[in-house]
């Protein structure tokens, strides 16, 4: 199984009265990770987008194991949990330096025509898509 990691530094505005980084900004660097993850794959949410197809979260998970606190450097792994040709689930983990994990987490997504909401196959739509996850899955890339 492929894995990429993307750093990430956490800003002030990230955290909350306690100086914990607050919970909804764990998907923002979800989103960061897939989208370095995507990108490492030779692929582009952009030019989806330019053929008017988006691809929405459907579900999400989070795990809180640890704080993560303003000043502090992380690092986001992301791979393809699970994949069935039209739903893809990626795994997170968010890896402070001391090299524990911080959060885990998973998100589920589909891809839609943007006018419509119409669900597509991603394997059918995008068969590009498709091998290279595959191959991500299988190690391969």
């Amino acid at each position: 199984m492929n894995k990429v990691r993307t750093p990430i530094e956490v800003r002030y505005q990230e955290t909350d009265q306690m100086g914990v980084v607050y919970h909804g900004n764990y998907l923002v660097w979800f989103e960061i990770g897939r989208t370095k993850y995507i990108e490492n794959l030779g692929l582009s949410y952009a030019k989806m987008e330019e053929e008017n197809v988006v691809s929405p979260v459907i579900d999400a998970h989070l795990s809180f194991k640890k704080p993560v606190k303003y000043g502090e450097d992380v690092t986001v792994e992301t791979w393809i949990e699970e994949y069935d040709g039209l739903r893809t689930t990626y795994g997170y983990n968010v890896i402070g330096a001391n090299g524990e994990i911080a959060v885990s987490g998973t998100t589920k997504h589909v891809i839609v025509k943007k006018e419509t909401f119409r669900p597509l196959s991603l394997r059918r739509s995008f068969p590009e898509w498709h091998h290279a996850y595959i191959a991500s899955m299988k190690g391969e890339v």
